[in-house]
Parts: structure tokens; sequence; C-alpha cells
């Protein structure tokens, strides 16, 4: 409910109050930022934290800080990397990320130039060097490998659930109901619920309950994780260009493939929770050629997941221009649960009144741009 200051105490002792609606990286993180602030905050999530149809659920993702010439998110990932191992619980893997680079002048290399200007450890290695990072790998038709070591792994369920429960440990109230705009406030379990700043954050399901205001494209994205023993042990890894991603082994989910191109159109509500047959040969025609080893492997799981795209893949994150104590927080665009605990950085400082909205996370037309992401065409 809304704070409203005590008769016996000064005005300035009155506590802010927060409503974050939704639970995945961007609404856990910012919850437990307000709450390390001094907010009152309730937290509510229809699913629950790392639900497996949620867009932050799931085993892992990967913490990468090469994001081509783009210096504002190498910033944020970097700065998240501190946040995520500052909470601790085996949330973040020190693993590194190997970029397969096709070309010797393309997006890893203005990745690297951009990791070096900003003091980020970075090595280029020649394609003959990188099987001895990533194991099994085939380096025909590489340029070279670009190596972040101070990347890595994260436990993406593990991880939104650490913060809800950090944030809950902290004070917050962390309900699993369903919840709907009304108005300048929440409502929720049959009540109405008001506060300083209302938040939503609610990854695809945003444009369902903003449809004038948000325009995100939602797909369905499928993965393949093959069962692989410690000597698949390594880095995260990317093909930019392929478009595909993964990472070696993690135990204990295995070798993980993914097809990094958009998929088909997708209903959050209603989506498979696993990947398709079609899928999971894609996956091991991909391993045939680039970890050829592994091509024959046992399939450990294949899960469904989806992305909430903005057109140009850059986040949302903007105040109702209705509604001046509402805010919307979203667009992940299949490359935001990294960031998560930097974005709510920025976001508690602007509802705090310490920062200005950065621009490019407004409401409002976008141009069409995928690169933060990967080259792949749909």
């Amino acid at each position: 409910m809304r704070s409203r200051p005590s008769r016996l105490l000064p005005l300035a002792a009155a506590v802010p109050s927060a409503v974050v609606v939704g639970a995945g990286t961007f609404g856990a993180s910012l919850a437990d930022r307000l709450v390390t602030e001094g907010w009152a905050v309730t937290l509510i999530d229809r699913l629950g934290p790392g639900h497996p149809r949620a867009e932050s659920g799931g085993e892992t993702r990967l913490l990468r800080f090469s994001h081509g010439p783009d210096v504002l998110y190498t910033r944020l990932a970097r700065r998240a990397r501190e946040l995520w191992l500052e909470l601790g619980g085996g949330v973040f893997e020190e693993r590194g990320v190997a970029w397969l680079a096709r070309r010797p002048d393309g997006w890893e290399a203005e990745s690297e130039r951009v990791l070096r200007a900003e003091g980020i450890a970075a090595e280029r290695l020649p394609p003959d060097e990188g099987p001895a990072l990533l194991p099994g790998l085939s380096p025909a038709g590489l340029s070279h490998v670009l190596h972040e070591p101070e990347a890595g792994v994260l436990h993406a369920a593990r991880g939104v659930r650490t913060l809800a429960d950090r944030a809950a440990a902290g004070g917050a109230h962390v309900e699993a109901a369903a919840a709907e705009p009304a108005g300048g406030a929440v409502r929720a379990a049959g009540r109405t619920l008001e506060a300083d700043a209302v938040v939503w954050a609610c990854g695809a399901w945003l444009a369902r309950l903003f449809p004038d205001l948000v325009e995100l494209r939602v797909t369905f994205q499928q993965i393949a994780l093959f069962e692989a023993g410690a000597e698949w042990s390594g880095p995260g890894w990317v093909d930019f260009d392929g478009p595909w991603y993964g990472h070696a082994a993690v135990a204990p989910h295995g070798f993980k493939v993914c097809h990094d191109a958009d998929g088909p159109p997708a209903d959050p509500d209603a989506r498979p929770l696993e990947a398709g047959e079609d899928a999971v040969r894609l996956a091991r025609g991909y391993l045939a050629e680039r970890f050829p080893g592994l091509a024959e492997a046992p399939l450990a799981s294949a899960p469904g997941c989806h992305y909430s795209l903005t057109a140009d893949s850059n986040f949302l994150f903007a105040r109702h221009p209705a509604e001046p104590g509402v805010w919307l927080l979203g667009g992940g665009s299949g490359h935001g649960f990294k960031h998560g605990p930097a974005m709510a950085e920025h976001a508690a400082a602007v509802l705090a009144g310490r920062a200005e909205p950065e621009p490019r996370f407004a409401l409002g037309e976008r141009t069409p741009g995928r690169k933060l992401r990967t080259a792949g065409s749909s």
C-alpha cells in the first residue's frame, strides 16, 4: 500500500514504496535493489520466480561483455557481473566466453576494440588454439577466437529465485498472484495496491497489458543440451555470424547448443515447454560441423523458451505517459538476462530522482536493428 508519513514523525522520515510486477531478471533485481535502498517493496509474479514458462526461467544464460561497438551495454554487462558475484549462491560461474569469429574485421573485432578501451580482459587467439580453450572445437573456417576470460555462465532460474529470496529477507513482500493495471495502481488477488512507484516488469506480457504503448515480437526459441562428461567442460561460446551460441558442459545440464535466429511467433501462455525434434536435429547438424565429437551424444534435455523483442533490440524503461508513478520495464530481446542487476541499479536511481532514464530505452517508434544479439536473419 502507499506509504504515508506518520503524524508523529517529520515528513522527511516517510519510507518510499514500490510495487514491482514481474519477478524475472529485471523485476526481481529491481525489488532487491529497492529494498537495499530502504524502500517498502511488494514483488508480484503470477507464476513465481524461475517458472519454466517465464522469460527468465530455464537452466543457464551467458554473461558476456562484447556488444560490438556499443559501449553502453558493455558497461552494463560489466557492472552486472560485479552485482551477480555479490549476490553469490553459485549463480555466476566465471568460465569465460569464446567468440568464434568468421571474419577478421567483423562484430568480434568491433567488440574487442571496445573491451580494450574499457579495460576489460580480452585475448585474440588464432583458430588452431581454439580447441585448447573450448574442448572439441573444429576451427575450420574461423578467422580467430576472441576470448573474454572474466565472462561466464549464469544459472538463470536459481538467479531470479536468489534475488527474490534476498529481497524477501530484506523485508519485501513477495506474492504469487495475477495482476492487472488499475490506473496508477495494481489490481491483484482481489485488492488494489498503491505505491509511490509501480513498475511493470512483465517480459512478453508487457505488450498485452499496455498494447497502446508497448510493441514486442514474441518468438519461440528452442534449446538442446547434450550429455557430456567433465572432459567437455569449458567456457561459453558464441558464433555470432552463425548464428549459434551455447556453453561447454555445465553440470548437471550438459553441453548447450542454441540456434539464435528468431523463431516463429509465440503465445507466452501457450508455447511449448520443450523444443521440437527438428530443432534437435538442427543442433546436431551444427555439432557435426563445429563440435564433431558430440554429434552423436545423447540428448540431456530440450527446453523451449521465448524472446520478447523490441524493434531495435534495446531494452525498455520508461514512465507511463498518463500515469506519472507508473513505469514500464522490459524488452529483454534475447540478451537481457545478464544485465538484470545493472538495469535495476539504473532504474532505482531514476525512481529515486538521482538520474534520468537512458534515452534509448524510451517508449515510441524505434529503428529496426538486431545486432545487439545476432547477425543471423529470422
